[in-house]
């Protein structure tokens, strides 16, 4: 069934709210995806830097990886213990640096994500915890995307939780089930994309950051969804400074959007935006079926 969830700051006064008021929308959707959650935040950045969230999945835990990572690569300028995961602030022109001590020295460790400005934590259990364990409460940020899950079509593991990235910066959450999966999956991994688990919805993120290499803009990359990919499904997507929504031509998953001069909002239910700031006078909708919702965040 599973449970999505997207929250867009219009007015930038509001962003050290946005932990607080993502969090909830995120514990809401629990009843919809018990099994794990996770989610992706777009924060502050530095375009000289790239940050990484590095997740070891066998020998020592997430602190001994952070102590060894300081000692070995010393142009590291931050890293930050985050329940399972660590996340990693280095110099862009050192990151070679990083991916070739994990490869030759600890490679069990897996790279959740990595980008300028996007931050992706996901792990097994209950929205609730952890959204306190990742810290989500305590975060700024300009907007981001978040995932419950029901675990349908594979097992209930770390590397199954949503969001899924397939690229920078990018993210992407899933509600529905596609038909033609694999036959993506073989054309995008004969174009260079990597997978890293079977779930449908990684495909759907790769098959979206595959055309955006192209040099097509996000809302472009998922209108050609609506040719390309089978099945039923509603995306909601995210980008350095984008934010987008689509849903399937028949639109049989739920949806419900608001709007304010203060933030744009999505969630499965309308019950995870009830607690919104002016959410009693926002504009509420449910996204149109084929069409393409699109904002973009205007640097200063």
């Amino acid at each position: 069934m599973c449970g999505i969830v997207g929250l867009f700051m219009k007015d930038h006064s509001l962003e050290p709210d946005f932990g607080v008021l993502f969090a909830e929308m995120l514990e809401t959707m629990t009843e919809r995806g018990p099994d794990s959650a996770g989610f992706a935040v777009y924060r502050d950045g530095n375009p000289d830097e790239v940050k990484l969230v590095l997740r070891p999945t066998s020998g020592g835990g997430v602190s001994e990886l952070c102590e060894d990572l300081e000692s070995n690569i010393p142009s590291i300028a931050e890293a930050v213990t985050r329940h399972t995961h660590l996340l990693v602030r280095l110099p862009r022109k050192n990151l070679f640096d990083l991916h070739n001590y994990l490869a030759n020295h600890a490679p069990e460790v897996e790279v959740i994500s990595s980008g300028e400005r996007m931050e992706l934590y996901k792990e097994v259990g209950l929205a609730a915890d952890i959204s306190r364990e990742f810290g989500l409460p305590r975060m700024t940020a300009t907007h981001g995307v978040g995932h419950t899950r029901m675990a349908t079509e594979s097992a209930v593991t770390t590397e199954g939780a949503h969001p899924f990235t397939t690229a920078p910066d990018q993210c992407l959450v899933h509600n529905g089930s596609l038909s033609n999966h694999n036959n993506l999956r073989r054309m995008l991994m004969k174009n260079g994309q990597t997978f890293r688990t079977r779930n449908d919805s990684e495909v759907a993120a790769g098959y979206i950051s595959w055309r955006m290499k192209g040099n097509e803009g996000l809302g472009q990359a998922l209108e050609h969804t609506l040719d390309d990919l089978d099945g039923f499904f509603t995306f909601v997507v995210g980008t350095a400074n984008g934010f987008g929504v689509l849903r399937d031509p028949i639109a049989c998953k739920p949806a419900v959007m608001a709007q304010t001069d203060q933030y744009v909002a999505f969630g499965s239910e309308y019950r995870a935006l009830a607690h919104l700031p002016g959410i009693g006078n926002a504009e509420v909708w449910e996204p149109e079926p084929a069409k393409v919702y699109f904002w973009e965040r205007q640097h200063a």
